[in-house]
């Protein structure tokens, strides 16, 4: 799922897989906007802190976008979850955007984004920060227009399967890029699950292509609404050691250090990675 903030729904179990039945199970409790509430509202919400976690992992997305070399015609987003933040900077560099989560109500909450519906979430202060951090004269208005207008299509995921996204996918394959923000630890209910699921992704990413990748250090629960989810903690190391296995040459991995005043009691998070990885091959 999504961050120690929010974790991104994109795997179910298999009945024969206990751990993963479990998980699955408890993400049918998950409610989006309690998950919304908990990470993307003050204080984690605070954009204005210079310090604060969402100004460091849109800065780390910023600035990777603006070296040049991640872009192309398309880009998947694994597992969503109910944010778009992720996208704000990704938009300016590929036409044709796929968001994924395995939870329906994750989706719904997307659709809503999308269509500009009453009451959907208000990511214009998330906007507002990207513009600034890229400094290309753009207004908040644009930048949401663009991302609209690149999203294709919502579709359903389960980083679990051999093929994530399923058989006859519309989906332009194999992507340019991916995108994962706080997804692969929060559905999987040990390090080899989480070593698989990334090797599932990756079959979606052509030979060269990039994945961007943010997640929870050493977490194993956070909270939304009534559910209670279980997350398998993982460290740096362990990321790139992964990243490895999976066939990828790490281009950055850095980590950001959860400050006391953002310790709540919605999660035990430690702290968050963001790793830039480009698949080997040719």
């Amino acid at each position: 799922m999504s961050d120690p903030e929010p974790r991104h729904a994109a795997g179910a179990a298999r009945d024969s897989d206990p751990g993963r039945a479990a998980v699955a199970s408890a993400y049918r409790l998950f409610e989006p906007r309690a998950y919304l509430r908990n990470n993307y509202a003050p204080p984690r919400g605070d954009l204005s802190i210079p310090d604060g976690v969402g100004p460091w992992k849109l800065r780390c997305l910023a600035q990777t976008f603006a070296t040049g070399e991640v872009s192309g015609r398309s880009l998947i987003d694994i597992g969503s979850g109910p944010t778009i933040y992720q996208l704000l900077s990704a938009c300016a560099h590929f036409e044709d955007i796929t968001m994924t989560d395995f939870l329906e109500v994750n989706r719904q909450e997307l659709g809503r984004w999308l269509r500009e519906e009453p009451g959907a979430f208000n990511w214009s202060a998330y906007s507002q920060h990207v513009c600034l951090i890229e400094g290309k004269g753009e207004s908040w208005q644009e930048k949401e227009h663009q991302l609209r207008a690149r999203v294709k299509r919502v579709l359903p995921i389960d980083v679990h399967q051999s093929q994530p996204l399923g058989a006859g996918s519309l989906v332009p394959l194999p992507a340019d890029a991916l995108i994962s923000t706080f997804c692969l630890e929060a559905v999987s209910p040990d390090l080899a699950s989480f070593q698989r699921a990334l090797d599932h992704i990756t079959s979606l990413l052509r030979p060269g292509g990039h994945l961007l990748l943010i997640g929870a250090l050493e977490e194993s629960w956070y909270l939304a609404g009534e559910a209670r989810l279980a997350v398998v903690p993982v460290r740096e190391e362990q990321v790139r050691e992964a990243l490895l296995r999976s066939g990828y040459e790490v281009r950055d991995l850095c980590a950001y250090v959860m400050p006391s005043y953002l310790q709540t009691d919605v999660d035990d998070v430690k702290g968050i990675f963001f790793a830039w990885a480009q698949k080997v091959g040719v």
